[in-house]
């Protein structure tokens, strides 16, 4: 009888224990194991992220990305839009230019050359064509002692002819060789302009044709002239350090020549309104029909 009030005792005691948790827990008791006690918590369990839900092996897909505002939509059509039309307006352009003109950029105002030697062997006594001095034919622009024993005679240096001088190489003073080139001078009246046109177009090239001229110093000169002349050979041809086409390696390189083209101002008396002088870059039109 002991032994079963003791055995009730336990199992009173026992559902007294159970009912104490029952709130918080339950208790678990195992046969011949320590009675282990198993709490549930009533803490909330951290949110799971989007990207850690199973995909089953497929790449969550990126957020939809932003979407243009309909201002800025237009502002890209009016761009291209404006694009395409000058597009199409410098192709239009480029083709009436190419079906009624020879165009060229590489073209100059250009002159006869007029150059002062020295007479003789000698030192420059004195000196008057400077810079942009003008000249007139025959007229005396210097002096040049001749040395000969103990004499010393003075030789004068005189103008070839009428002209501006565009170059000037004397110090007087300096000892000089006969034929020594003292000066430069062009004949500012006779000016012309040298274009330079491709050996592809110059077929349609003719002398008498009319030619616009555009100075690049007075952009905004309307200036006509004619053909005059065609040179019966490229630049190349008559130049002091002729092009190589093959650079030394014996490859041939074909390079497009030009054919220089001698063209006059038709007015030379509008040319009075501009300083134009030779070495001045020009472009010229020089019409077809």
């Amino acid at each position: 009888m002991v032994g079963t009030a003791e055995n009730g005792d336990e199992f009173a005691a026992g559902e007294e224990q159970s009912k104490g948790l029952s709130g918080g827990g339950s208790v678990a008791r195992a046969q011949g194991t320590p009675e282990v006690l198993c709490v549930e918590s009533s803490t909330p369990a951290p949110p799971v992220s989007v990207d850690e839900l199973p995909t089953d092996g497929v790449a969550n897909p990126p957020p939809p990305g932003r979407k243009l505002r309909r201002s800025t939509r237009i502002a890209l059509v009016v761009i291209l839009i404006v694009a395409v039309i000058a597009g199409v307006g410098f192709a239009i352009s480029y083709f009436l230019n190419a079906r009624n003109y020879v165009s060229t950029d590489n073209a100059q105002v250009d002159g006869d050359k007029i150059v002062i030697n020295a007479p003789a062997s000698g030192t420059i006594d004195d000196w008057r064509a400077t810079l942009g001095t003008v000249l007139q034919r025959d007229e005396i622009i210097g002096h040049i002692k001749i040395q000969q024993g103990f004499a010393q005679p003075r030789m004068s240096i005189h103008a070839p002819a009428n002209g501006t001088v565009a170059m000037d190489n004397v110090v007087v003073g300096m000892y000089v060789t006969g034929g020594t080139q003292l000066a430069i001078a062009y004949d500012l009246a006779k000016i012309y302009v040298t274009a330079r046109v491709d050996e592809t177009d110059i077929k349609e090239v003719h002398v008498g044709q009319l030619v616009d001229i555009s100075v690049d110093a007075y952009p905004q000169a309307r200036i006509t002239g004619r053909v005059l002349e065609i040179q019966p050979g490229a630049a190349a041809v008559f130049s002091l350090f002729p092009q190589s086409t093959s650079q030394g390696t014996g490859n041939f390189q074909k390079v497009t020549q030009v054919i220089p083209v001698k063209i006059g101002f038709e007015d030379v008396s509008a040319l009075n309104n501009f300083d134009l002088v030779p070495g001045m870059n020009v472009t010229v039109h020089i019409h077809k029909h």
